[in-house]
């Protein structure tokens, strides 16, 4: 598979605003497909698909814990794909990331901006 066939099956995954809501809940850390579908009024097989599709693209991660199935988001995995797209698109443009902005670190945001 090449880098633009694997972005895209990334931004395929992103295209559907469940798959999003999924990833958004996977933000504080791992949760079991029971829970996930719990957060939802669709089917259980239905969010089982869409856990399905996020995994082929590399989006998350699952594992195992006795009959459960946690899911995790893959590290890095959708900065990396959105940022070489953000390269690619506009290569005049900084994106930063940093995720754990402290109040009086250098680059942090001052209150009111």
């Amino acid at each position: 598979m090449t880098e633009a066939q694997d972005e895209a099956g990334a931004f395929r995954a992103l295209a559907d605003p469940t798959r999003r809501q999924i990833l958004e809940d996977l933000g504080d850390g791992e949760l079991a497909a029971g829970e996930i579908a719990a957060r939802f009024a669709i089917s259980a097989p239905s969010i089982s698909r869409h856990l399905g599709v996020l995994k082929a693209a590399g989006l998350v991660t699952e594992r195992r814990e006795g009959n459960r199935i946690l899911y995790a988001r893959a590290g890095d995995r959708l900065a990396t794909c959105i940022g070489r797209f953000l390269s690619a698109v506009c290569p005049e443009q900084i994106v930063l990331r940093h995720t754990s902005w402290r109040p009086g670190d250098p680059g942090a945001p001052r209150e009111g901006s």
